[in-house]
């Protein structure tokens, strides 16, 4: 379903939560946080509210958002956006070497960093994915907490593609 601004600016907090809150994964703080600045002007900024609740949280709440995120490739149950993302990407119901290589460049990954692999899967395969999860285990954890940040608003920005009427996910957040 999607909505149209007006509608979002009538919203009462528990129904934004509701509607917005899963955009990062796990983490309606950010939603209940960015209810705050109702009547958003437009769409653009209710996106740059809900990312600027992220910006602006310090790094331990952000370390949080980055482990509320599952792994890729995993076989455990998912939220529907995670879910839906992963066998879009070809990820969800792996067997094989794989699901084993996949399960190992996490764990490598998460032991490194301390937090899981992050990656915006919208229009990418198995084997890019791959090839992104090998390159960025070779940054540092500064560097890969930054790109994982931007990651994360990369995600938020399609999942808010799909719930906002008018909406065009092309630019950055």
């Amino acid at each position: 379903m999607q909505y149209r601004l007006r509608d979002i600016n009538d919203m009462d907090r528990d129904t934004f939560v509701a509607v917005f809150g899963g955009v990062f994964e796990d983490s309606p703080w950010v939603a209940e946080t960015a209810w705050q600045s109702v009547p958003f002007e437009s769409n653009e900024y209710l996106v740059e509210a809900l990312c600027d609740v992220v910006r602006r949280a310090g790094r331990e709440r952000q370390l949080a958002l980055l482990r509320a995120h599952p792994e890729l490739g995993v076989r455990k149950p998912l939220t529907g956006h995670s879910e839906r993302e992963q066998r879009n990407a070809g990820l969800k119901g792996g067997e094989g070497a794989r699901a084993e290589l996949l399960a190992d460049l996490n764990r490598r990954y998460r032991d490194k960093f301390g937090f899981p692999f992050i990656l915006a899967v919208k229009g990418l395969g198995p084997d890019e994915i791959i090839m992104r999860f090998r390159e960025r285990l070779e940054n540092s954890p500064e560097d890969e907490f930054d790109e994982c940040l931007g990651q994360v608003f990369r995600i938020a920005g399609f999942r808010l593609e799909e719930l906002l009427n008018e909406f065009s996910s092309g630019r950055t957040v």
